[in-house]
Order: structure tokens, then C-alpha cells, then sequence
């Protein structure tokens, strides 16, 4: 169940756009090409946590990279699912990781909602390759391996969602992966 306070700090999001203060999304360049089956590009990234992590500190882990924005509609209505089904999955080796594309809402205001939500946003994500495609939610999906093995734009349902990832959690790791985080 989505809690009141998650919802409410999601809503707090919306009052940006509807008062016309949001700016409209800017066109994104063109990416780098992040292909399906091929080894995920490398990347680091800062939580509100104060947390540095990197692509390698996850081998061993199914990472989902959640590319959203402020003033979207459909990545606030997925933020409560990937909440539900990381608490309820974090254990067996998945992490997710929220990226806000544009810079519509202080980072303090962004603290509240990361608190709020179990899995991490992020404060900084360095990482060329990982760019919104057509539009947000862009989510990239790599398995323990380091796989890339699902990059798209579009909003997850909750079956969608865990059609992709329950099989991936399933898999068991290679012998040389041992995350550190």
C-alpha cells in the first residue's frame, strides 16, 4: 500500500507545473546509444544519503535506472509501484536509483520525496550514456552481470515491471560478482 506520506510529498511536485512555474522539458540531445544485450556503461552517482556509488560497487545486483522529472505525470504515478516493489524485492539483489533530468525544484525540496520513498534518488549521476530518450520515464535495466537489459522510455504498470525484473531476480549472480553496496 502507497503510504499518505509519499503520496502527499509526490503531490508536492505537481504544484510547480500547475501554476506554470515548471519549465517546459528541453529537447534532449542525441544520446549515446545504450544497446540491449551488450555490457551496461559505466557510471557513478551521489545520493541524498551522501553515498557514492558506481556501476561496479552493484555487480551481482539487478540495478534499475529511473530516469523522471518534476513536472511529469507519469513518473509521479510509477514512483509509488517502484516503491512498493523494491521494499518488497530488495532483499534478493535489486536496487533502483531515481535521476531527476531538468532542475525545476531545489534539491532540498527533492530531499523530502527522497526520504520518503525506499529505494534512492540521486543528488549527482554522472554518466554520458544514460540519457532520456523520446521521453521520461526512461528507465535502463541491468542485470547481475552487468547486462543491459532493457532501456525505454515509458511508464512501468505494475505487471510490466515485474515481468522485466522478477526474472532477472532469479538469475543468480556470477561467481565474480560480489557488490559492495
Amino acid at each position: 500500500m502507497v503510504s499518505v506520506r509519499l503520496r502527499a510529498v509526490i503531490a508536492v511536485l505537481l504544484v510547480p507545473a500547475v501554476m506554470g512555474l515548471a519549465p517546459p522539458p528541453a529537447p534532449a540531445p542525441a544520446p549515446k546509444k545504450i544497446t540491449v544485450g551488450q555490457p551496461a556503461p559505466p557510471f557513478t552517482l551521489k545520493t541524498f544519503a551522501k553515498e557514492n556509488i558506481s556501476l561496479a560497487d552493484l555487480r551481482g545486483q539487478v540495478v534499475v535506472i529511473n530516469l523522471w522529472a518534476t513536472w511529469c505525470g507519469p513518473c509521479k504515478r510509477e514512483m509509488p509501484m517502484m516503491d512498493a516493489y523494491y521494499r518488497a524485492n530488495k532483499a534478493k539483489g535489486l536496487r533502483i536509483f531515481g535521476v531527476q533530468t531538468d532542475d525545476s525544484i531545489a534539491p532540498y525540496r527533492l530531499k523530502e520525496v527522497s526520504e520518503a520513498l525506499a529505494y534512492p534518488l540521486t543528488l549527482q549521476f554522472r554518466g554520458d550514456s544514460y540519457k532520456r530518450m523520446e521521453a521520461v520515464p526512461t528507465s535502463f535495466v541491468i542485470d547481475r552481470a552487468g547486462i543491459v537489459r532493457f532501456a525505454e522510455a515509458g511508464a512501468f504498470t505494475r505487471e510490466s515491471f515485474d515481468d522485466l525484473i522478477r526474472p532477472l531476480l532469479n538469475e543468480k549472480p556470477p561467481a565474480d560478482a560480489t557488490p559492495t553496496r
